[in-house]
């Protein structure tokens, strides 16, 4: 398992957050995700064997959010 933070730009309201956390639960390999409206960013822990953190992010890009790129 992996864990990835993603940090999220264009929420609104929680309900954006719950949105982004259906669509990312949604997907094969994902085991658990948070998405915080408050805090701007979605924790998921992922199978990276099933599905890749690149996937995850196009999910939300097409949801119409943004995801900056991250820090390493």
């Amino acid at each position: 398992m992996k864990s990835v933070t993603l940090k999220i730009e264009g929420m609104h309201c929680s309900g954006c957050a719950q949105n982004i956390k259906a669509l990312v639960s949604s997907e094969a390999g994902v085991r658990g995700a948070d998405v915080s409206f408050k805090d701007g960013q979605a924790r998921i822990l992922f199978d990276p064997q099933t599905v890749k953190e690149d996937q995850l992010v196009e999910v939300i890009k097409k949801a119409g959010y943004q995801v900056p790129a991250q820090d390493q």
